[in-house]
């Protein structure tokens, strides 16, 4: 870092106040603060929009160090609302930066601190729950109380209908890389990059639809597969992304969700969902398969779960499903399978970058389960043909 030292403060909504540096932009920025365990891909994570209206506590000690790159961002901008840091470098240094991760979090407005004893303040989160916060610095600088004030009267992250703030404006298609073996419709509730990138790769041709679109319009692409992506905010907002996995349901169309969408298509089943205390955010959750046992290392980033126990079935409007992954650490449900209709979903991140890779080949799963009702779509038509 250069230049002279700027006083900055990170104010949460309970009283307590954090003192440190300013870095990236100078100013006033309000949102729920929450901690990111992982100790890399901060450029990922910065440009996530299942980050909006979050301040991200990073719990790694130095951040910086690889600068910022012109490949590696997860969406057009930076979506986080504020940024913590403890110790920021000074320069970076890696074949593939462009610039400083100061000289982007300025040019792009993030306001942030550094030399914050982040331990001690996800220690605090862990404790008391993630809370709506402020980062201050400048002359946005103000009073203890009167910093309090402007914090408790910001909104909650509970019932906040973040989606359509980050979906984008109008289709587009990413297009299949080789031989184009399948359409999927994704809804875009807050997609990252390399998602469509994930599916490309495996001869995917994929159209990413507003999270506006339509049953009619999404049906008009006759698509093979559809996608919810992740996303911000309370699931319980998305009144018609719900309604549009029921249709798709209803139709049998081959469905995968992942994050966001896991807990679209929960309600959609019929399952509640509730906010976490402080929510599951990094790269090194595991992850129980509860039919094979086996574990994977996952990426996360959600502050709402679903209802549910480890291995529980259900019977939904959609016939029996069941709970078919779960939090190691704390057994929040961690994904879901339907057994009458072609759908499943996920909590974490297959298309994780930086990784953990672990879950990579769920988007395998998500073509064996297309290529398996186009076989039975195939058949059916064989048969059909053999009655006439």
């Amino acid at each position: 870092m250069s230049g002279t030292r700027t006083p900055a403060a990170l104010v949460l909504e309970d009283g307590r106040i954090f003192r440190g540096a300013a870095y990236g932009a100078h100013g006033r920025t309000l949102g729920e603060v929450v901690f990111c365990t992982g100790m890399t891909g901060y450029q990922e994570t910065l440009t996530d929009p299942s980050y909006r209206r979050q301040i991200v506590v990073q719990t790694a000690p130095q951040i910086g160090n690889t600068g910022w790159n012109d490949e590696d961002d997860e969406s057009a901008r930076i979506w986080v609302a504020g940024y913590v840091v403890r110790d920021p470098a000074r320069t970076p240094s890696n074949w593939r930066s462009r610039r400083s991760l100061d000289d982007e979090l300025s040019k792009q407005g993030i306001v942030g601190i550094s030399d914050v004893d982040t331990r001690t303040l996800t220690r605090h989160i862990r404790e008391h729950g993630a809370m709506r916060a402020g980062v201050f610095s400048g002359d946005a600088l103000a009073g203890d109380d009167e910093m309090v004030a402007e914090v408790l009267a910001s909104p909650k992250m509970a019932g906040a209908d973040l989606a359509g703030e980050v979906t984008t404006a109008q289709p587009y298609v990413v297009p299949a890389i080789g031989e184009t073996r399948y359409r999927v419709a994704a809804l875009d509730l807050g997609i990252k990059s390399n998602t469509p990138r994930q599916m490309a790769k495996r001869g995917i041709e994929v159209h990413v639809l507003p999270a506006s679109t339509s049953v009619d319009d999404l049906l008009a692409l006759e698509p093979d597969g559809v996608f919810l992506s992740n996303g911000p905010g309370d699931p319980e907002t998305q009144t018609h992304a719900i309604e549009l996995t029921k249709a798709t349901l209803a139709r049998e169309v081959p469905l995968f969700g992942i994050c966001f969408g896991n807990q679209i298509l929960g309600r959609a089943l019929g399952l509640g969902t509730y906010k976490m205390r402080y929510g599951h955010r990094g790269i090194n959750i595991p992850v129980l398969d509860a039919e094979t046992g086996r574990v994977a290392i996952t990426a996360q980033n959600h502050g709402f779960a679903l209802e549910g126990e480890p291995g529980q079935r259900f019977e939904s409007p959609f016939g029996t499903a069941r709970v078919s992954h779960h939090c190691a650490n704390d057994g929040t449900v961690e994904g879901l399978r339907c057994e009458d209709v072609p759908a499943f979903s996920v909590q974490y991140h297959p298309e994780a970058a930086a990784g953990p890779h672990d879950a990579n080949p769920l988007f395998d799963d998500f073509v064996n389960l297309m290529e398996a009702r186009g076989r039975s779509g195939r058949a059916a038509g064989t048969a059909q043909e053999g009655r006439k």
